[in-house]
């Protein structure tokens, strides 16, 4: 099994930028907290520092969550794939064929996906489905609710 995480460098770059913040931003005035609420003596019914032991403890769960992420990525130089096909980082214009509207994708890896703005992950079943599909060919997808076929009409990588 393949546990790469496909992204852009500015996708990775991104990620960094969050862990960089999180950790020299977010942590400190909780560790901060923490401090002052040990000096303060008994702990146990200490509501300030059980509530920042908390916080430090979800964003000690993030920075570990983007770290996985990091250790994972593959970084996709779109600038080297065969831009008549899509793949990875693809802003691609399809018809569906179902009610002739047309839609625009980027095939974006796990993490930058938004489907309100039209990223979709490779890995995701409409993502994979547009995988190595060429201009004008018809795409069937199996989607959760029905097969879906869609014309590729315009495939474009943006570097």
């Amino acid at each position: 099994m393949n546990d790469s995480l496909p992204m852009t460098r500015e996708a990775y770059k991104r990620l960094m930028d969050e862990i960089e913040r999180l950790e020299k931003e977010e942590l400190p005035p909780i560790l901060e907290r923490i401090a002052n609420a040990r000096a303060e003596g008994d702990l146990s019914e200490n509501a300030e520092y059980h509530g920042a032991r908390e916080s430090q403890g979800l964003i000690m769960a993030k920075i570990n969550e983007l770290r996985g992420r990091a250790a994972r990525a593959e970084i996709i130089d779109t600038s080297m794939v065969n831009r008549n096909e899509i793949h990875f980082g693809a802003k691609i214009v399809v018809k569906r064929l179902r009610d002739n509207q047309t839609i625009t994708y980027q095939l974006v890896g796990a993490g930058d996906d938004d489907f309100a703005s039209g990223k979709i992950p490779c890995s995701c079943p409409l993502g994979q489905g547009f995988m190595g599909k060429k201009l004008g060919e018809i795409a069937e997808i199996k989607l959760p609710r029905a097969l879906e076929k869609f014309e590729i009409l315009e495939i474009r990588y943006e570097d």
